[in-house]
């Protein structure tokens, strides 16, 4: 899920007539094309889980790395990329991420090892946290404010929320064949993307025609990483420059007394944040996964979570005592980003869970082709691509506190309405209403959530809000898809059990979708209060 930018204002408006060039054209290409990859990658694997599984030889509690590595290494390394792309430049960080997707694809699809499959999806993970909002940054500023603008974020809008129903039926038709082609065929398209974008991404002295220099912030969300404003009032440790691209403190002046020349700024990455970061993630998921098979008392388990817990407080200590955080924390103090971000992540949440169940008791226990189970889940992602382009309109109608409430409702409606269908599932009375009631709850809360998380938030911090609550979208997937193997694993009957009881098996873990939808619906009904009694 990624938001829409703010508009920078330091481009005079286009004609509405205006014809692009067969370079602008071309440069829309590689960004939406990019932009469709990522956005599939999350759905690809998906349909392919029970194959992986049993040609590895691998449990749920390892095949779930799959979806939660790409989720890990998009979430837990956004903020880290993000300063990486203000301190490098977007066109050397992007082509470079280009180049490492498309060689953890190759790989991922020749590993023989779980552990190295798990690996090349949280490569693969970084690398989309660095291209989906610098594509966004691009087109900000290679394509001139107003209708041209507009209609490049369009195009790139439609991509995005047409990637993961994409990626179903991509994965859903390799899959038949051999699931390691789902992994290896973005590797190819990647790689023309990148000859492409060799040509038509524009350098530093291209992409803003004489604006401010790229990582910078002048209103709009989508210049540089959190805590990078050039002329903002919060977040500048005293003693910075205003036009400097990082908001590092400046070196010695040329010409100083002792006729040094100056020395070169520090280049602050963040690194021990972003190690906390990602490491108390990890060890998050696996403590999670491992307590089924080795219980509450084991360190395997409740010593990782244990770990997971003092490196997510290290990443928090580290954050606070740093002069250059990688996290705004001002960000936090707006009630409605943190019900957005809540709100998003139980959303994503529950539907990865639920996709995670169903595949499983599809495929797994009703002998669905892989092709079959990806058709089943169409209803529930082909609403968004059909209503994306109107989703801004959707929500400055009826006001996006009415539309999250609404969009939280409808699917916890379907998960209970799961919970009570009988085994075997008749698809038209248990799994399509379900279906259809997802899809509808993300036509109304998507862009809604979107667009409130930076609402209330000055025009200085939304790139550090933006790039929260796309974190927070990512770490709730991860939590629950994990929380539900967990789960499928640890009420799994013994061998030889019949279908019924291992359907029946399931309840928990779609006991827990249901859960993390009920928490979305209350987060969103205090929105409605909030609307109510004042601002939040």
């Amino acid at each position: 899920m990624t938001s829409s930018p703010l508009l920078p204002s330091h481009t005079a408006p286009a004609p509405a007539h205006a014809r692009w060039s067969p370079r602008m054209w071309g440069l829309l290409v590689v960004l939406a094309g990019n932009m469709l990859i990522d956005a599939l990658e999350v759905s690809v694997a998906l349909v392919a889980l029970p194959a992986i599984g049993t040609d590895l030889g691998a449990p749920l509690t390892t095949m779930q790395w799959t979806i939660t590595g790409f989720a890990v290494g998009f979430g837990g390394l956004m903020l880290f990329g993000a300063r990486a792309v203000a301190l490098l430049g977007r066109r050397r960080v992007y082509l470079a991420a280009l180049v490492g997707f498309a060689a953890a694809s190759l790989v991922g699809a020749l590993a023989e090892d779980p552990s190295l499959l798990t690996a090349t999806r949280v490569v693969k993970g970084f690398c989309a946290a660095l291209t989906a909002p610098t594509g966004l940054a691009i087109i900000a500023t290679a394509f001139p404010e107003g209708p041209q603008r507009n209609r490049a974020l369009s195009v790139y809008t439609l991509f995005g929320a047409g990637g993961f129903t994409a990626g179903l039926l991509l994965s859903g038709w390799l899959t038949g064949f051999s699931w390691r082609l789902t992994f290896a065929f973005p590797a190819p398209a990647v790689l023309v993307l990148f000859v492409l974008g060799l040509r038509l991404i524009p350098g530093a002295g291209e992409e803003n025609g004489g604006g401010p220099p790229p990582g910078t912030m002048t209103g709009d969300r989508t210049g540089g990483p959190p805590g990078t404003q050039a002329g903002g009032r919060a977040g500048r440790p005293p003693g910075t420059m205003t036009g400097d691209r990082v908001g590092r403190p400046p070196g010695p002046p040329a010409g100083d007394r002792a006729g040094r020349p100056p020395r070169p700024p520090l280049r602050r990455y963040g690194f021990a944040s972003a190690a906390a970061f990602l490491a108390g993630l990890l060890a998050l998921v696996q403590g999670i996964t491992s307590v089924p098979a080795h219980g509450w008392a084991d360190l395997r388990s409740t010593g990782l979570l244990a770990l997971a817990a003092g490196l997510l407080a290290l990443f928090v200590a580290l954050e606070r005592a740093s002069a250059h955080p990688l996290i705004r924390f001002e960000a936090l103090r707006s009630r409605a980003m943190i019900r957005s971000a809540l709100g998003a992540a139980c959303l994503n949440g529950s539907y990865l869970g639920l996709l995670f169940v169903l595949t499983h008791q599809l495929q797994s226990l009703a002998g669905w082709s892989p092709l079959r189970t990806a058709a089943a889940f169409l209803p529930a992602a082909a609403p968004l691509v059909v209503t994306a382009l109107f989703s801004g309109r959707i929500v400055a109608r009826f006001g996006a506190p009415r539309l999250i409430a609404a969009g939280a409702l409808l699917p916890f409606a379907g998960y209970l309405l799961l919970l009570r269908t009988p085994w075997p599932p008749a698809y038209a009375t248990g799994i399509l209403p379900t279906m259809l009631l997802v899809g509808a709850g993300f036509v109304l809360s998507f862009a809604a959530l979107n667009s409130q998380a930076t609402s209330q938030l000055p025009p200085a911090e939304r790139g550090a809000g933006s790039g929260l609550y796309q974190t927070a979208v990512q770490v709730g997937a991860a939590l629950s898809v994990a929380l539900v193997a967990a789960l499928l694993t640890g009420s799994a009957p013994p061998a030889g059990a019949d279908p019924a009881e291992f359907a029946e098996a399931c309840r928990p873990a779609l006991t827990l979708v249901a859960a993390v939808g009920g928490l979305g619906l209350l987060t969103a009904l205090t929105g409605l209060r909030s609307r109510r009694t004042g601002p939040p």
